[in-house]
């Protein structure tokens, strides 16, 4: 067998084991220690390896430099985390505490996905049509900096970036060479971030200077003109001749020899590196066929639902003709930017309204409703969240309904994941590594929370839920679009007429959705799976409690665990049954 599938079928057999029941109740003993030691040990070298930037914890500073990545560093982190893997072998988990436990079943799916990663060295492709290393380094310039050491660090790091710049080229050419790269459809206009660095007339108009716009009232005026003087010197000799040298790369060099194929199973060991995407993120073992088919099948209950509503609005003709008539009826979106924004803040509020009736914990982070910077807008998604922040995609107004915003709000702000992820990160006692973002888990409670709104009585018009159901297809539907593409040979225009004939998207987001699922093998896969692990946990918890089913325990059960694999969820339901559906959290019951 292939080493590089056999890692991957390793890490689907463990995660399907999770469910093998409930452990008998072990007291921490020299098990614990034994792992304590090895995810200590390996967390630490994690950081001094910059593997976890700290975007979701504004407390964690600046770094002074970026990851180092060339081969020789990637080769030795390969080598490190086998090693790791090894000693976790060791361990007996039924030995393990009950927290431990949980904690390993993370830890262990975490490492294998590293190796896996490692071993199909995606390090070669360190971009797609979502996004690249470039935009994702910019995002460090648009955080919040307060003290003079993170500004100084700041400026550090953007002596590293023609450094860093360098290593991902040649990374990007040994991908290149084996024809591991995005495919070139997905790669058109993709250099507009790039573009917007290089194209400015000066220093100040970069992201990269959006720090020092808005520098401390309490910090000294000499010293904030010494940083600002520094950051234009540093940007203008290092970073944007970084920047021009990548748009060179990227036009003459890239993207004329990105691949032509689409699917991810055309790629070197393509088979064994879709299932390697799959399990990661979807925490199973199931294969394209099955997710395939899955999708299908919940494709023709959402359509079912979807007539109904054309039932209640009276509308005369078939589904295509409706879905047409969603997408250019101007009565469907908003006239400006601020009224996109306005209407976001409004469902937002109005959920805060409902809260207490479906969740015991709140969070103690709010966030902000803010638009996605002008030089990401055009390639991307409607919207995203997490913790302090709800962003709203307001470029093309014609292409983001109204109807749609209230099920976009539920999923990116509350209670999806700018609810979701400071829960998380709220919980005491927990090791680091359990904040790293689990794609079935995170998104599949924030589709949940698209779903939870009809009982919320979030959705005040028939064409809200259908808003809601158009979601719940687009995100289905991404299980037949990225098995089709990956696995069946599908073309990138039978993916978009999928997504036209089933959604009431706009043909904007439908263009920019696919590409995404065409550069980002298996990330698609998470969110409907995701959704359907917490609803069957859910009715099979509601059918074994009865009366003594709580809504507000329910949920707080699952977002108390933060982010983890679906069995070690599952799991945790089948205790949460068998405790008789108590609160995590009994001083708020």
């Amino acid at each position: 067998m292939d080493k590089k599938f056999s890692t991957a079928i390793a890490g689907a057999v463990m995660l399907v084991c999770l469910n093998a029941g409930a452990a008998p109740v072990v007291k921490p003993g020299p098990a614990d220690a034994q792992f304590k030691a090895i995810y200590t040990q390996e967390w630490k070298w994690r950081l001094s390896q910059k593997q976890e930037d700290g975007e979701d914890d504004d407390d964690s500073g600046v770094s002074p430099s970026l990851p180092r990545i060339d081969l020789a560093t990637q080769n030795s982190r390969l080598a490190y985390w086998q090693g790791v893997m090894k000693k976790l072998d060791g361990i007996k988990e039924a030995k393990l505490s009950a927290p431990e436990r949980i904690n390993y079943q993370v830890y262990k799916a975490q490492i294998a996905a590293f190796i896996a990663a490692q071993q199909f060295r995606e390090y070669e492709k360190p971009l797609n049509a979502d996004s690249a290393f470039w935009s994702n380094m910019a995002g460090t310039a648009r955080r919040p900096m307060t003290k003079e050491k993170e500004f100084r660090d700041y400026l550090k790091q953007l002596t590293d970036v023609p450094r860093y710049f360098n290593e991902e080229i040649v990374n990007m050419r040994a991908g290149m060479a084996r024809g591991f790269t995005p495919p070139k459809v997905t790669l058109v206009g993709r250099d507009s971030s790039i573009t917007s660095v290089t194209d400015a007339k000066t220093p100040q108009e970069t992201v990269f200077y959006l720090p020092f716009k808005k520098m401390p009232a309490s910090m000294p005026a000499a010293l904030q003109e010494e940083l600002r003087a520094q950051a234009v010197k540093v940007i203008q000799s290092t970073v944007i001749p970084a920047h021009q040298s990548l748009l060179k790369f990227m036009r003459e060099e890239y993207v004329p020899k990105a691949r032509e194929e689409l699917a991810a199973e055309s790629l070197p060991d393509g088979k064994a590196y879709y299932q390697s995407k799959i399990v990661e993120f979807t925490t199973t073992s199931l294969s394209a066929d099955q997710i395939h088919n899955i999708g299908v099948e919940e494709m023709a209950k959402i359509r079912a639902e979807m007539h109904e509503v054309m039932k209640q609005v009276g509308f005369k003709g078939d589904l295509p003709a409706f879905l047409q008539f969603l997408r250019t009826d101007p009565q469907f979106y908003a006239k400006t930017p601020e009224e996109l924004l306005m209407r976001s803040a409004w469902v937002a509020k109005k959920f805060d309204a409902k809260v207490g009736q479906y969740f015991g914990y709140l969070p103690r982070r709010r966030f902000a409703v803010i638009p996605v910077p002008d030089d990401q807008a055009p390639f991307y998604t409607s919207g995203r969240g997490g913790p302090g922040v709800y962003l709203v995609n307001t470029y093309n107004l014609p292409s983001r309904a109204l109807y749609s915003m209230p099920a976009l709000t539920l999923h990116e702000s509350a209670p999806g994941h700018a609810f979701q992820m400071p829960v998380a990160l709220e919980q005491k006692g927990r090791p680091p590594f359990r904040n790293a973002y689990i794609s079935a888990y995170g998104e599949g409670w924030a589709l949940y929370s698209e779903r939870l709104g009809v009982e919320m009585g979030m959705y005040e018009t028939p064409y809200e839920v259908f808003g809601m159901l158009s979601y719940q297809a687009w995100r289905a539907s991404r299980l037949v679009v990225d098995t089709g593409v990956h696995s069946k040979g599908w073309t990138r225009k039978q993916a978009q007429d999928y997504l036209r004939e089933n959604t009431a998207l706009s043909n904007h987001e439908i263009e920019t959705e696919v590409d995404r699922y065409i550069s980002w093998p298996g990330q698609a896969l998470s969110y409907y799976l995701g959704e359907m692990s917490i609803i069957n946990a859910r009715k099979k918890a509601e059918k074994a409690l009865g009366q003594k089913f709580d809504i507000r325990a329910f949920h707080d059960t699952v977002l108390q665990l933060g982010s983890v694999p679906l069995p070690v969820l599952e799991a945790r339901i089948d205790q949460f049954i068998a405790e008789g559906g108590k609160s995590p959290y009994p001083d708020l019951e």
